[in-house]
């Protein structure tokens, strides 16, 4: 090769790094919803995961004992493209936040954070101990730009399998034994943008009074059940209290259905689901506030200018 034609391969080698720094550096931070309260942040450089809960066992599959499918794990990450996590972050320990979160941690390299509940679901799948990181609230922690801090928060009112986790459980396993084991929403810091996630449909007075936050996404599981007083308490305690200006809806999909079908709400009785959104679309109207519903590995861009649903 020519002295000529090797500086020219050199030029261009240094402007396709440039192209590709620069790609990184317009993609924003990324926010996908995969369901339930499984979402993926990931700013290019480090991604973070809530939950990971892939393998949604079907109703009629929950009467017996129940297993992480690791075909639909590892489809899932396939198709969210993941290969490395910092942190799985737990927001309690039923089966459909917890029953995962260890395989998906292992597949990826992440350290799991939860309860002591969550700790012995690891356990029970021989995750490391080490990588285990037990949370009680108030815990911060650092993955390169993302700092999380961990609040303990309500769970859901009227929720099933309230107790704790006491030993390690191994799968399979009945799905009363996957205890709640405490609550917990998540405050992530990225870049100056400030991001709450609230699994749990519910809310303590006061408890997020002086946290400031641009988008919250907002566990509304059987909102539409609870009726309008509570919404509307829920909304003043969540979304005025931290001033939130983006809201996006989670944990509203049946997920006993897998996510080879488009997600959809649980049917009457369990939920009136047009009823939530109805109310959810007046409190957001009435506050000046993005409201957006997510479908299923949808991606949203928490950096642009959002759009209203």
């Amino acid at each position: 090769m020519g002295k000529k034609a090797s500086i020219l391969v050199k030029a261009l080698a240094a402007i396709s790094i440039i192209i590709s720094l620069s790609g990184m550096a317009d993609a924003g931070l990324q926010a996908r919803f995969i369901g339930v309260t499984t979402i993926l942040l990931d700013d290019g450089e480090t991604a973070i995961m809530t939950d990971g809960f892939f393998s949604r066992p079907g109703l009629g599959e929950a009467f017996f004992r129940i297993t992480p499918n690791e075909t639909r794990i590892e489809d899932g990450l396939k198709r969210l493209e993941v290969r490395e996590l910092a942190a799985v972050l737990t927001a309690h320990s039923h089966h459909d936040h917890a029953m995962d979160a260890p395989s998906v941690a292992a597949r990826t390299g992440a350290v799991l954070i939860g309860s002591e509940s969550t700790a012995n679901i690891a356990r029970g799948a021989d995750f490391p101990d080490d990588r285990i990181r037990r949370i009680k609230g108030g815990e911060t922690f650092t993955f390169g730009r993302f700092t999380i801090t961990a609040i303990k928060s309500p769970h859901t009112p009227s929720g099933f399998f309230m107790g704790e986790i006491v030993a390690p459980l191994k799968p399979s396993a009945w799905i009363w034994d996957y205890q709640e084991g405490g609550s917990f929403s998540f405050l992530i810091e990225h870049d100056g943008k400030r991001i709450l996630i609230n699994p749990s449909t519910n809310f303590l007075p006061g408890l997020l009074q002086g946290r400031k936050v641009d988008v919250v996404f907002l566990g509304v599981a059987t909102l539409g059940k609870l009726g309008e007083a509570f919404a509307q308490d829920y909304w003043r305690e969540v979304v005025e209290a931290t001033g939130a200006t983006r809201v996006i809806p989670i944990h509203w999909d049946n997920f006993f259905a897998p996510l080879t079908e488009p997600l959809a709400p649980f049917p009457w009785p369990v939920d009136d689901f047009d009823k939530t959104k109805d109310m959810l679309r007046a409190l957001a109207a009435k506050h000046g506030v993005t409201l957006q519903f997510m479908g299923s590995f949808e991606t949203i861009d928490l950096d642009a200018v959002p759009v209203n649903d």
